[in-house]
């Protein structure tokens, strides 16, 4: 399942949080208001009530009441009883059948068959010696149907609240987190570019310090430009050591081949020479590499690119390997597609061959093979160089692309410098490619590189 992201969250928990307020205070509401529902039907009905004595009187000893008697407000019905519950003048509600006791100034709760009904009566005397009942009455279903009729519209509502507060969470959440995501940005395009000039710049044209993302943010581009500084002086540093490296060894080089030359030394001299010089040739090569990948990270190192048939120019560059190979009785395997032509930099791509074939050939074991392949698949050109040595662990792949890294001990040999990997992963991305590598501990490994055509 895929995880839902922080924007996701954030709006679900405050939609979540925001239901639980509304609901809470619906509830907190409802409940209230049904009880000064009934609280104010029973306070209307004994105000009718109490008004109402002004509409009856006597006349000649006789109770008669006025026409507003009869009206009906607010669901109140009104009627006049005598002493002994004789019906004198009002009107009863359609479905109140029954004649409770009269009860002088006490508003009762009746029910009857499904309804139920508010009773008040009320004593008076129009005239001395002359006692009658007011009586009113309401319906307690109907009002409280009519607060049905309101939580039921509420409950309605409330799914249509709900997601108008999810999409106004949702705008506010990733308004907020437009910060982090141009942050999360800036980090990527680095990763993927190594490019360390970028900036969030998220405090550019606003007050500093507006609040804790754009003090983060200003923060990590004080990172950004220490980290950049210290990277441009490791660069110039390794430039700058290269370039002073050259001239000692070349010197050192030039009296080897001197003294080599000179016929009167003996062979027991010479031997130690050799191998001076040898080292030397190593360490210029070292240098050399140094020098190229310094080129490359300020952006100096161009390509010159030509159109060539690669397949001859890789069967060429086996060949030639191969009789390096035989030193070590290591065979070396070729299928190769005919004529596959690409622009690429001759001198970059003999190179990118040459270091793979060397570091297969140097780690394959006694009598082992290195097989090479090139292919065409769809718009890129695929290239493999495998072999059936000692390999790589699989928490070492990720490094070996890094400048200098060994492996382990028993990987280390002193012609190679820890640089060939580094040089040969800048050559393919310089072209536009890329190159992959897949091992397996006392197996082998196969190094893949792909080249757009």
């Amino acid at each position: 399942m895929r995880r839902l992201s922080l924007k996701v969250k954030l709006t679900i928990v405050y939609t979540v949080f925001m239901i639980l307020v509304t609901c809470t205070a619906l509830g907190i509401l409802f409940s209230l208001s049904s009880r000064e529902v009934l609280t104010s039907t029973q306070n209307q009905l004994e105000t009718r009530v109490q008004e109402s004595v002004e509409d009856v009187e006597t006349e000649d000893g006789k109770v008669e009441v006025d026409a507003d008697f009869y009206s009906v407000e607010n669901g109140i019905y009104l009627a006049v009883y005598e002493k002994d519950g004789y019906f004198l003048y009002g009107k009863v509600p359609y479905g109140f059948d029954e004649q409770p006791e009269f009860s002088d100034g006490e508003i009762r709760r009746i029910r009857e068959k499904n309804k139920e009904w508010y009773v008040y009566d009320l004593s008076y005397r129009p005239e001395q010696g002359k006692t009658v009942y007011i009586r009113g009455i309401t319906s307690v279903t109907d009002a409280e149907e009519s607060f049905r009729i309101t939580l039921r519209f509420s409950m309605i509502i409330l799914p249509l609240l709900a997601g108008v507060e999810a999409f106004i969470g949702y705008r506010f959440t990733r308004r907020t987190l437009l910060p982090v995501k141009k942050i999360t940005e800036t980090v990527q395009n680095i990763r993927t570019d190594a490019d360390l000039s970028r900036r969030v710049e998220l405090t550019k044209g606003r007050e500093h310090g507006r609040d804790e993302i754009y003090y983060l943010a200003h923060t990590f581009d004080q990172m950004l430009g220490q980290l950049e500084d210290v990277f441009q002086r490791e660069k110039q540093f390794t430039s700058d050591v290269s370039h002073e490296l050259r001239t000692p060894v070349s010197v050192i080089l030039a009296q080897c081949e001197a003294c080599l030359s000179e016929r009167d030394l003996p062979e027991r001299q010479k031997e130690p020479i050799r191998l001076i010089e040898r080292k030397a040739q190593e360490m210029a090569g070292m240098i050399s590499n140094l020098l190229l990948l310094s080129r490359a990270d300020e952006g100096r190192q161009k390509l010159n690119k030509e159109c060539l048939n690669i397949s001859e120019l890789t069967q060429i560059i086996a060949e030639e390997q191969q009789m390096l190979a035989e030193e070590k009785n290591v065979n070396i395997y070729t299928d190769i597609a005919p004529d596959i032509f690409v622009k690429v930099d001759e001198s970059f791509y003999i190179r990118l061959l040459v270091n793979l074939i060397s570091n297969a050939v140097t780690y394959s074991k006694e009598k082992g093979t290195v097989k090479i392949s090139l292919k065409r698949k769809g718009e890129e050109i695929v290239g493999m160089v495998e072999d059936d040595g000692i390999g790589i662990a699989q928490k070492d792949l990720p490094h070996i692309w890094e400048r200098f890294y060994r492996v382990d001990t028993s990987r280390t040999d002193s012609s190679h410098s820890g640089l060939g990997l580094s040089m040969v992963k800048w050559i393919a991305e310089a072209h536009g490619g890329r190159i992959e590598a897949e091992s397996e501990p006392a197996k082998g490994s196969r190094f893949i590189f792909y080249l757009p055509i």
